[in-house]
């Protein structure tokens, strides 16, 4: 049975602890969750990829035989990093104040109240006994504010993490999120000729051919099929540089281009678009792929989000099934052929805001639903 007294204080505990990324040190949050899994007899391990950025992975074995609970095994893994605390806060940003029915503080919503949640089941599942037939994989990452270079990428790559099911806690609301954007951040740098101001005729200004460049890719409309529940294509221009001084045609410019795709797009065409629409402008030009993630989306009806949506159901708890325009870690699943999904606990719009928060019994009802829906799927 979930322990609501014990799931408040995790939260705060985790909470009070420092685990801002940048810079990225979860050293403590670390070694906070393995004391507390390995007090649960469980099998619990960490790695690290880079110097002070742990992870922690606790397994509670199932009863079928090893190698097929292992293979059957759901993962649960929500990431303990936060972003920077920033200034202008009521409460202490570190101080996990407790008031009216909400736990203030950096990382309260994102994810450090999903931390508590996976915590707190853990507890539970142990206390109640009669353990699952399959594995339940708990992993809590670093890293996942800035990319998870050093988190969940790492450890599906080198298939640490082999779980056949995954779901990811780092939403709000109870909400499922079934398919995701794709993302492509590049730089495109457009290559022109120096001359004296005086005499610009003499050479060929890179800033005004990007200004031209920029204009006609805002009003570009890529090709794509409607979505049921993502919003079409976004392109946004990030960064701009370029130029040595006032009074030289400048030879150079670079901006920063943010572009999201739809599932069913082809990252490669939408590149082509991209690259024949600058052609038209720019004799010389290039463009430098920074990141690229493919798109993501589960079947509505696997059995992972129908036991999670029919559960959420006969609980009554309000709930929806949503994409996500921006991207998360769903997308690294894909790639490794693992069917997830993702949901959470925490309060839509405090993630990332000053006085950041996450409210008591929307944790304490998630923690519950949570417990529930991994016995269901147990049954499968």
């Amino acid at each position: 049975m979930i322990n609501k007294k014990r799931l408040v204080k995790i939260a705060r505990d985790v909470i009070q602890i420092d685990s801002q990324n940048p810079p990225g040190n979860e050293v403590r949050v670390a070694e906070y969750v393995r004391k507390d899994m390995q007090s649960l007899g469980l099998d619990v391990k960490v790695y690290a990829f880079k110097k002070n950025r742990p992870n922690v992975i606790a397994t509670l074995k199932g009863r079928w035989p090893r190698a097929q609970a292992a293979k059957e095994a759901i993962l649960i893994t929500p990431h303990y990093d936060t972003v920077p605390v920033g200034t202008g806060w009521r409460y202490p940003p570190l101080g996990a104040a407790v008031r009216n029915g909400r736990i203030y503080g950096r990382g309260a919503t994102d994810d450090k109240g999903n931390l508590a949640c996976a915590m707190e089941v853990m507890h539970s599942l142990v206390e109640e006994g009669g353990r699952l037939n399959k594995d339940v994989v708990f992993a809590a990452t670093a890293d996942e504010e800035t990319g998870s270079h050093w988190g969940i990428v790492p450890l599906l790559q080198k298939n640490i993490l082999r779980a056949k099911t995954a779901l990811i806690l780092d939403s709000d609301e109870f909400d499922a999120i079934v398919c995701q954007k794709g993302l492509i951040h590049c730089r495109v740098q457009i290559f022109g000729k120096k001359a004296h101001a005086a005499y610009n005729w003499r050479g060929v200004n890179a800033i005004e051919i990007a200004a031209r460049v920029i204009h006609r890719l805002k009003r570009h409309q890529f090709k794509y099929k409607k979505h049921p529940i993502l919003r079409p294509p976004t392109k946004n221009i990030g960064k701009i540089t370029g130029g040595d001084k006032v009074n030289i045609v400048a030879d150079f410019c670079e901006f920063a281009l943010d572009m999201r795709y739809l599932p069913g797009m082809d990252p490669n065409k939408v590149l082509a678009e991209v690259k024949a629409l600058i052609r038209s402008e720019a004799k010389r030009f290039q463009i430098v792929i920074d990141d690229l993630q493919l798109p993501y989306e589960i079947d509505r009806d696997h059995p992972l989000v129908k036991t999670y949506v029919e559960a959420a159901k006969r609980m009554r708890m309000k709930h929806a099934i949503k994409g996500s325009e921006g991207a998360t870690v769903i997308t690294f699943f894909k790639k490794k052929g693992i069917p997830a999904f993702a949901t959470g606990y925490s309060s839509r719009g405090a993630a990332h805001i000053t006085d950041e928060y996450a409210e008591i019994e929307k944790l304490y009802r998630g923690a519950r639903l949570l417990e529930k829906f991994l016995r269901e799927y147990d049954r499968i």
